[in-house]
């Protein structure tokens, strides 16, 4: 395979009629998080995601991609309904899509009870198949022609509904070094919901950031990465290799929020990336091409 073929989409917060609420949810950080959707305007930015991600599915099942990705962010507030239901609309379980990579986002883990269970890893699970160091979930690394795809997981649930950093931790930054001594040569793309940098260039927001963002970059050149991709952000955007970043970084922006919706299709040979950015047209409602991109992998690719 001379060159491999990836589409990335990130954050479509699905949801689902009825959410089926139990009495932790309502003590929980969900009741705020509903009321946010409800009352205070979130829920009107997605209200056509059912539409658009039906229209993202058979444009994913049609374009001749060798792998999908998926960083993160499927659901809204992480109920079972919802990520049963997000499962379903983006095609988890369909043969007639390629195999596909997912790691959560800060949504998925919405509360504590959604960490702890596993909700996503276990809807997703097709999505996570890959290798891995030992037992933990997180990373895992799934090779595509001559290209590497490693998942790592940078969230955790948190109690206030204005807090929406992640952290990747020390324990699984270290499983990542590990794990990526033992691949083989060639280009190496890790995938995260949470970003490095904003489209400036800049750290995000305390209340929106990565907080172990210096452990993660460290652990990334260590790691030899070619390309960091990452959702979190709904406007998608790349920032070239440059300053302290050795690589560079693309973010998947919202597949599905109203005006915003758009995914990236990635070219990928040893060095270099060319990528397209489709966005939904309202009217034809369906996926158009629209901004193109190329990017430098570096060194660190060979």
């Amino acid at each position: 395979m001379s060159s491999v073929k990836l589409a990335h989409f990130s954050d479509v917060h699905l949801t689902a009629d009825p959410l089926g609420w139990r009495l932790r949810d309502v003590l929980s950080k969900k009741a705020s998080g509903w009321m946010n959707v409800r009352l205070l305007g979130r829920g009107r930015r997605f209200k056509y995601a059912n539409a658009v991600v039906a229209a993202l599915r058979k444009d994913l099942a049609t374009r001749g991609y060798d792998h999908l990705v998926f960083s993160g962010d499927a659901t809204t507030l992480a109920f079972e309904s919802e990520m049963q239901f997000a499962a379903d609309a983006l095609g988890v379980d369909d043969p007639a899509l390629p195999p596909g990579l997912a790691v959560p986002g800060n949504h998925d883990y919405y509360t504590r009870f959604a960490e702890r269970t596993g909700l996503f890893e276990a809807y997703f699970a097709p999505w996570q198949e890959g290798e891995r160091v030992d037992s933990d979930t997180y990373p895992f690394a799934k090779r595509v022609g001559n290209v590497w795809l490693i998942g790592v997981n940078s969230c955790t649930a948190n109690r206030m509904t204005w807090d929406a950093t992640g952290r990747i931790g020390d324990a699984q930054l270290d499983r990542l070094r590990r794990l990526c001594a033992t691949l083989s040569p060639g280009p190496r793309l890790l995938v995260t919901h949470f970003p490095l940098r904003n489209s400036h260039g800049k750290l995000e927001v305390r209340t929106h950031r990565l907080r172990d963002h210096a452990a993660a970059l460290a652990a990334a050149k260590e790691c030899k990465i070619s390309l960091w991709l990452h959702g979190h952000l709904h406007r998608p955007f790349f920032l070239h290799a440059g300053g302290d970043l050795p690589f560079p970084v693309v973010c998947g922006g919202s597949a599905a929020q109203t005006r915003r919706w758009s995914y990236h299709e990635y070219d990928i040979t040893v060095r270099q990336v060319r990528a397209t950015r489709r966005v939904f047209e309202v009217e034809a409602g369906v996926f158009k091409d629209d901004v193109r991109f190329q990017l430098d992998l570096g060194s660190a690719a060979e």
